[in-house]
């Protein structure tokens, strides 16, 4: 299979838009630290992008999530210590939003002092669970996106 790839937002568009969304986060947490939840791997490039254009103090956390399939468990003990924190959520794209929903509703369990969504890339017409984004970078078409830490197949994450 050969691949084709076409360039759908251009790397300057994506720069203005983390810088806007860095200066929105700042002005809506200022006198406070956010706690910046990267969800791996593919949000890595945007969170990183994301914490330089943010002025208000910030700590890190990463978390690998992923949809379960049908009948499927999950197998292992989860340690999240999110407690009392206002927390935010850095994906690359939200799509159906089951994954998101999901590590949403943990999260708000850990009680943080607030909890909210940021996403660089959303395809609102895909979600199939209600999940509220506050923070969108982009809306795209319901296509099959790599680059910017969005993968196929591990590969195609550094376009």
């Amino acid at each position: 299979m050969e691949d084709k790839i076409r360039v759908l937002v251009p790397e300057k568009d994506v720069d203005a838009k983390i810088a806007e969304l860095g200066k929105k986060i700042s002005e809506d947490y200022a006198g406070r630290q956010v706690h910046l939840v990267c969800v791996l791997k593919g949000g890595v490039f945007f969170m990183c992008e994301l914490a330089k254009r943010i002025t208000v103090p910030v700590t890190m956390d990463f978390m690998s999530v992923s949809s379960y399939g049908a009948g499927t468990e999950s197998s292992g003990v989860v340690k999240i210590v999110k407690d009392g924190k206002d927390v935010l959520i850095v994906e690359d794209i939200v799509d159906s939003g089951r994954t998101l929903g999901y590590l949403m509703e943990i999260l708000r369990k850990r009680n943080p002092k607030s909890l909210h969504l940021c996403t660089l890339l959303d395809k609102p017409e895909r979600r199939v669970t209600d999940v509220k984004v506050d923070y969108t970078g982009f809306n795209i078409p319901d296509e099959f996106v790599v680059g910017y830490g969005l993968d196929y197949d591990q590969k195609y994450r550094n376009l």
